[in-house]
């Protein structure tokens, strides 16, 4: 993700930001614009006008509630931005339990919806087009019933328990999982909607199962036989990930994931202006400069250049604190050959 500044004073912003701990002023995210206005209050209730810029804006409904910092033009007729909309169930909102948790779950699915954006991807939603739309339910457990996480025909669930650290830690551990965050779950879940979008009945789907797999396998006895057996042993040759060789489905969703982490935690680099040079007595020294943007047409062998050695040092700054490896993976050539077709997917021009 870029770096977001103050408009009004040029003060260091976060994407979640809502008001400038420099100047004080009012802030919320244009996503046309993919920047953060300044706002000042213009004495009609609840709209800004952008501070030294002619835009006027209302912050989406969902803001009340500490959910979005999203800004919608006041010549739109939406009372909730593009990433709200696709939400078709939120959880009891009288609950403060249940309010925590979505305003979580929230700040997740609008990252997801930044690297949407930028990359140019397909999202409408349900309302828009009942088949094809994309629409979010997030629900917690009743008595029970076990909400499960998971994609169907565009409907993306996600159990709210999710959004809690100590429920998120007991299920990665009781899963064998490296990794486990909410912004995985929802760039993992889109990778699915993406496949139905985006490969299924076009012409890429041959060249998806020459790499992924047939997915015309039983899908049901696949997950079974992989929670009851476990992954193959070689599994670290082909996939990315454990689960990803539990089915060619979720093989793509795990690597569509994985391209996602890529370009959206380069793109943080590069906004940094990251150089890598390890001090070692290996010859030639290598030295890595992330100087592109990710978001950008880029070929892809560029981004995963960048890619392992960022990744290395990450997890060594992240070992040095005690911390577990932020991205506990490999990207072998048969993964690397996946994301490359995920890359192809992706930057192909689409439809709206």
């Amino acid at each position: 993700m870029k770096l977001f500044e103050c408009g009004a004073c040029g003060a260091w912003l976060d994407f979640e930001s809502r008001v400038c701990e420099n100047c004080g002023r009012s802030v919320g995210y244009a996503a046309e614009r993919g920047r953060m206005v300044a706002l000042d209050t213009t004495g009609e209730d609840g709209v800004f006008a952008e501070q030294g810029g002619e835009g006027r804006y209302r912050f989406c409904a969902n803001d009340a509630h500490g959910a979005c910092n999203w800004l919608i033009a006041t010549d739109e007729p939406d009372v909730l931005c593009r990433c709200c909309r696709t939400n078709l169930v939120i959880p009891d909102l009288g609950d403060p339990v249940h309010v925590a948790r979505w305003q979580a779950i929230e700040l997740a699915k609008h990252r997801l919806f930044y690297s949407l954006i930028r990359l140019d991807l397909p999202v409408k939603t349900k309302i828009e087009d009942a088949q094809e739309g994309l629409g979010f339910k997030f629900l917690a457990d009743w008595a029970d019933a076990r909400v499960m996480t998971g994609h169907e025909d565009g409907l993306i669930t996600i159990n709210i328990a999710e959004a809690d650290d100590v429920e998120r830690e007991i299920a990665r551990n009781a899963m064998q999982e490296p990794y486990r965050t909410l912004l995985g779950h929802f760039r993992h879940e889109i990778g699915h909607y993406y496949w139905d979008r985006l490969v299924d009945h076009t012409d890429r789907l041959d060249g998806f199962r020459t790499l992924f797999g047939d997915e015309r396998a039983d899908y049901a006895g696949a997950l079974s036989t992989h929670y009851a057996q476990g992954a193959p042993p070689d599994w670290r040759d082909r996939f990315v990930s454990a689960y990803a060789s539990s089915h060619a489905w979720e093989d793509f969703a795990e690597t569509f994931a994985h391209y996602l982490h890529m370009v959206d935690t380069l793109e943080t680099a590069y906004a940094f202006g990251l150089r890598l040079r390890p001090k070692t007595r290996e010859t030639p020294v290598e030295v890595t400069t992330i100087d592109f943007d990710p978001y950008r047409p880029t070929d892809f062998h560029t981004l995963l250049d960048a890619w392992k050695p960022l990744t290395r040092s990450m997890n060594a700054i992240n070992r040095s604190m005690g911390q577990q490896d932020v991205y506990p993976f490999q990207i072998v050539p048969a993964v690397a050959e996946k994301l490359a077709f995920i890359d192809g997917v992706v930057r192909a021009p689409h439809a709206a």
